[in-house]
Formats: structure tokens, sequence, C-alpha cells
């Protein structure tokens, strides 16, 4: 059983004492493909370092978070461009609009966003969206770029069925974590009216880690805590849950 974890932080600083251990744990729990998302260029050095230490599990993408779009975001999107010059990524993210935090950067955010999405573009890359607090303002410039090139996940999505057919629609995945095994986490009333092939796994680790661990440090290991809730919500075994999704995961990825 091959577990792929489409979003997980392994660099964190939540992970500085055991981090080894950590990824052994998952590894040894069938997790064996880990997809690490850029947050800025404070954290560049520390994904490739991570890759150095287990690049047959390691899968690196590029990008520029919401939350840290703040005065000097056009110097921060450099960066991800001349990184993308240099070397292969995966995909371009995590990237999107958060309204949770501040609202004051919105245009920066939006631009921000879009700027990524015509990089992804370009280069043949799929995107990993982070919204909250925001789905208007993130379909809004997402319809914008709607394209046949246009693909990839909207990670940890949280939002309703409608919502999460717009998604498709656009050429998206939908990622799916720990918040699918909270009890007002909603999204398992109607994952079973999406078809499976619109699914893909992630933890977001740390955050947001799912029953029974919630309120502590999510990890890798506990992708398979949610394929476990999928293969109860799809009523189908957990190692067709993972090959399915696995599958999806490569459609966007490219492995």
């Amino acid at each position: 059983m091959i577990l792929t974890d489409t979003h997980t932080h392994l660099y964190s600083s939540q992970f500085q004492e055991d981090r080894y251990e950590m990824i052994q744990r998952a590894l040894a729990s069938g997790v064996s493909r880990f997809f690490i998302p850029a947050i800025d260029s404070s954290y560049t050095q520390k994904m490739y370092d991570l890759e150095a230490q287990f690049p047959e599990n390691v899968f690196l993408m590029i990008g520029l978070h919401p939350t840290y779009v703040k005065e000097n975001y056009l110097e921060e999107l450099a960066h991800v461009e001349s990184e993308i010059a240099k070397r292969k990524f995966y995909a371009i993210g995590e990237i999107g609009i958060d309204l949770f935090w501040d609202k004051s950067f919105l245009k920066q955010q939006q631009h921000a966003f879009q700027y990524q999405i015509q990089l992804a573009k370009k280069n043949n890359l799929g995107i990993n969206i982070h919204c909250r607090d925001a789905f208007e303002e993130t379909f809004e410039v997402l319809e914008s770029e709607k394209a046949t090139d246009l693909f990839g996940i909207f990670h940890c999505f949280t939002g309703d069925l409608a919502q999460a057919e717009r998604a498709i629609s656009l050429g998206l995945k939908l990622g799916i974590g720990g918040v699918a095994t909270f009890k007002n986490g909603k999204i398992d009333q109607f994952l079973d009216k999406i078809d499976l092939k619109h699914i893909v796994l992630e933890t977001d680790s740390p955050y947001l880690a799912p029953v029974p661990h919630r309120g502590k440090r999510n990890e890798s290991s506990y992708t398979v805590l949610v394929a476990q809730k999928l293969s109860e919500i799809y009523n189908l075994p957990i190692e067709e849950i993972a090959r399915i999704t696995t599958e999806n995961s490569k459609s966007i990825f490219g492995i």
C-alpha cells in the first residue's frame, strides 16, 4: 500500500527534535511520497536540505504563501521565479488568498496569486492552493485564469459541495486531510457525492491533526487515518483509497 501525503511541512521547527524518527514512522505506515509546499524564501534552504536527506521520498514545490505576502512580496516572487530557472519543482505552492489574519494586503495577495498561476502555466506545473476566509476572492482569480493548462490541488478543502464542484470544474483536485475526521468538519457529509478521482490525501502537518490526535501536532504518518476515514465514507478498502488517491496525485505532480 503506497500512500501519498500531498501537503506536509516536514521542515517545520515543530519537528526539530524528532524529524528523522517522524519521517521513519510515516514510511513504516506506508506513506512514502511527501510533497512539500513552500512558504517564502527563508524556508528554501531547509527544503533543499530535507530533499537531500530523503531524495527518494521528498518532492518540493516552490511559491509564496499568501500570509507571507507583505511589502517585499515582489522580491519574494522574483525569488520563486529564479529558483524555478535553476532546478525542478513539482508544483507552484502553496499560493492563494488568506483573509483570516490580515486583510490589508488583499490586492497584493491577488496579484501574487495570479502571477504565480501564470508562472505555473508557463512551466507546465500544477498549483497548490491555500484559501482561508476567501473562497470568493480565490475563485475570482481562478476563474480569470481558467484554461486547459490550469490544474492542481485545492489544499485543505473545507468548502461545501457547490464549492467543491466549482473547484473541480476548474481542473483542481480536492486536498482532504484531518478536517474530514472532525465532528464539525462538515465535508464528510458530502464527500461521497464527489468521485474519488478528484480526491488526494494530505496532512498539512504539523497542523490540523486528525481525530484522535486533534489539537496535537500532526505528522505524515496520520495520512493513514485520513485514508481510513475515506474508506468509511466511500465504503472501499483502504488499499483502494491509497491506490486511487496516489494515482490522482501523480496526475498533478507528474510522478
